[in-house]
């Protein structure tokens, strides 16, 4: 398994239109603090950027973006809200060094299978310049498995997602539990993260 599960990516492809036009992107206050935290017109890579949302705000506001997705039909979806192009990248491929003041991954990371998370991590901390600011999302629990819908997520655990991230040697990484929901309309934990490198 790599870092995009053919069938998470299947029902991605199926459902693009509706959960593009459905998705507002992340609530506007965990955006904020995250853009609070970084020099005027920023570089920030988006990872996992579904319809684009966030990456509109971000643009909106001077940010300087690169929007991807690890779906090609996400990312087309996003590329129309947006007026520019999306790449197509999967979490394991990225290969930039100190490139970004800061990496968006809302809500998309929590599908990368537990083997690969700290590493996909490492190249997020590689692609960061120093003082850079990552923020990620993930639906908390205790075993990797697959939702209602059939999409795999790796499920973690507080103190299991930050095993993940000390082998970077971060500045700083702050989590936050706090209640949610999903495409899925179902209740669900979620655990915010935000590491400076």
């Amino acid at each position: 398994m790599n870092s995009c599960d053919p069938v998470t990516l299947d029902f991605y492809a199926r459902e693009a239109e509706t959960y593009a036009s459905r998705s507002s992107g992340s609530k506007a206050g965990r955006l904020d603090d995250f853009l609070a935290l970084l020099p005027q017109r920023a570089k920030i890579l988006e990872l996992g950027c579904g319809g684009g949302h966030d990456s509109y705000r971000m643009l909106s506001r001077g940010y300087d973006v690169t929007t991807t997705d690890g779906s090609p039909e996400m990312a087309r979806h996003a590329e129309t809200l947006l007026q520019r192009p999306v790449a197509v990248l999967a979490f394991d491929q990225l290969c930039e060094t100190r490139m970004y003041d800061g990496v968006w991954a809302n809500a998309c990371l929590l599908h990368t299978p537990r083997p690969e998370l700290s590493g996909v991590i490492s190249r997020i901390h590689d692609a960061l310049k120093p003082g850079g600011i990552f923020y990620a999302s993930f639906k908390a629990g205790t075993a990797e498995g697959r939702d209602g819908l059939d999409r795999y997520y790796n499920y973690p655990s507080p103190d299991w997602l930050l095993a993940q991230y000390a082998p970077c040697g971060w500045e700083r990484v702050d989590l936050e539990e706090a209640s949610g929901g999903g495409y899925d309309e179902l209740e669900t934990v979620w655990l915010h993260l935000t590491a400076m490198r």
